[in-house]
């Protein structure tokens, strides 16, 4: 991986310069404020004029990758800097606010407002100064504080990582935001949980990291989540936002199984449509059957029934307190509360007082419960092999559902198609280990990135794929893991979900059982 660079007479080589850590430290925020002023004004004249510095005639690619390398470290500090000092704002903005209200009520104890009255009015006074020194709503700097607060107090880890740019600023502040249902305990048992998964998700993007968040706070707070997505049902909507140029956008809040059905629908009618001859793109052409379904129009879609993969733990699907998440194949993860009824009721036969929703032939059609085990110690699903270049149906769908999105670096993009990582042209099998999901534009990963590889872990790392571009950097990438590390009060249980048996091999093809 390439390495930011170093101007001589860096830290390293002289203790004394005003850029080493100690006499950043000493400087105070006025001495750094002007360090960073001085930097900023020289950067901002050279990207208004940068005279030959960007001339590429007898210039290095290396050059280049190395100065956006170094670009990548500055950002990276300069967010979890930026972190701080909106928090440190923050304080001191609360503190100046209440000597004021003091010493406006000459120090009579109760003329002075509370300090809820006060704390609202320094937010208040906070949020409008962070919406004219970044140029973002009111709204937008209100959620950038509180998030910066968590990261502060609360996910040192996760600060340290945006830090040392092994996270995006978005992604950072998606998982303080998605950590916002949690005490101030939680958030720190979820930064410790997200720090140990840091080597495995060099290459998520920011969905990748809402999902770790999402499984690590259901795992933490199983009775919370259950409870949250009870409440969030109640507030199902449809709304419509006028746009531009004539359009508008139409938007539905749906239950996440609902929503995944739907938008599966729609994209398989868009395929039917597109090899009917169709030449608009997919969104559009499923844009176009949604209005003709929903208006009676002719090209109206037919009932079909659908597949949507859902992979939940037993224990999650008959014990509430289980915390472990579901997994919605092109979703990611649920809390169990989201789909344990509608699981149990194709998987339950009703009772003698109730009509069977299957009618006469219930019996028969009635879905089987298909246990897939997991690697014991990775948590992913394992794997199956095929001779044909085409991925069988049973194994595509494997592959979707251990992926469960794209598997490009930083992609957040639903999956579209199976990929060989190694091309089948080449001698790649066609096997579950030498697939991935990927969508269309990361399929073309033979033309735009110098190699894409099925890397060999140890320690069970699990599926792993190095992508590395003609930069030379790498980024690796792994499948959605499924089980989390498991809390202390689930410890006694652990065997009842790890999968294979110790003994057992760890690329063992997937097992079922059959069940009423």
């Amino acid at each position: 991986m390439t390495n930011a660079q170093r101007f001589s007479g860096g830290p390293e080589e002289s203790p004394d310069s005003p850029w080493s850590p100690e006499a950043v430290r000493a400087a105070g925020p006025e001495g750094l404020a002007r360090l960073l002023g001085d930097v900023g004004h020289a950067l901002e004249e050279v990207a208004k004029d940068p005279g030959d510095l960007f001339a590429t005639q007898g210039a290095e690619r290396s050059a280049f990758v190395d100065l956006m390398t170094s670009q990548q470290v500055i950002r990276g500090a300069q967010d979890a800097l930026e972190a701080r000092t909106v928090v440190a704002l923050a304080e001191v903005t609360r503190r100046d606010r209440t000597a004021a209200a003091r010493d406006a009520a000459a120090h009579e104890s109760s003329a002075v407002p509370s300090q809820a009255v006060l704390d609202k009015q320094a937010g208040g006074i906070l949020r409008r100064d962070l919406s004219l020194i970044t140029r973002c709503s009111p709204s937008a700097a209100g959620s950038t504080l509180a998030s910066a607060r968590r990261l502060v107090s609360s996910m040192p880890k996760m600060l340290d990582a945006l830090a040392g740019r092994k996270v995006s600023a978005q992604a950072a502040y998606a998982v303080s935001g998605a950590a916002s249902v949690l005490t101030e305990e939680q958030c720190r048992s979820v930064d410790e949980a997200l720090a140990a998964r840091l080597p495995f998700l060099d290459g998520a993007g920011v969905r990748g990291w809402r999902a770790e968040a999402a499984a690590a706070i259901m795992e933490l707070d199983a009775e919370g989540a259950a409870l949250r997505h009870r409440r969030a049902r109640r507030h199902r909507s449809v709304t419509l936002t006028p746009g531009e140029h004539g359009m508008a956008r139409f938007s539905a809040h749906l239950p996440a199984l609902d929503a995944r059905l739907l938008h599966k629908r729609l994209s398989l009618e868009a395929e039917r449509r597109r090899a009917g001859g169709a030449d608009a793109g997919h969104s559009a052409l499923m844009a176009d059957a949604l209005v003709d379904t929903v208006l009676g129009r002719d090209g109206a879609m037919d009932a079909v029934d659908l597949d949507v993969g859902v992979i939940i733990t037993d224990r999650a699907l008959f014990r509430p307190d289980a915390g472990d998440a579901a997994q919605i194949e092109g979703y990611g993860p649920v809390p169990a509360e989201a789909v344990r009824e509608q699981l149990r009721a194709v998987t339950t036969p009703p009772s003698s007082t109730e009509p069977d929703p299957f009618g006469e032939d219930g019996e028969e059609t009635r879905a089987v419960l298909r246990r897939l085990y997991t690697h014991p110690a990775t948590g992913e699903l394992v794997a199956v092999e095929a001779r044909g270049r085409a991925f069988p149906p049973a194994m595509a769908k494997f592959l979707t559902w251990r992926d469960t999105h794209c598997r490009g670096p930083f992609c957040n993009a639903y999956t579209r198609q199976h990929d060989h990582i190694r091309p089948f042209s080449r001698g790649g099998p066609t096997s579950v280990d030498n697939g991935q999901d990927t969508c269309a534009h990361c399929n073309q990963k033979e033309h735009d990135a110098a190699s894409v590889e099925r890397i060999e872990g140890s320690g069970g790392t699990g599926h792993r794929v190095a992508w590395t571009g003609y930069s030379g950097i790498t980024r690796v990438t792994g499948p959605t893991r499924l089980l989390g590390p498991r809390s202390p009060k689930h410890q006694d249980n652990a065997t009842d979900r790890a999968g294979p048996q110790p003994g057992a091999p760890p690329d063992a093809a997937p097992q079922e059982d059959e069940g009423g």
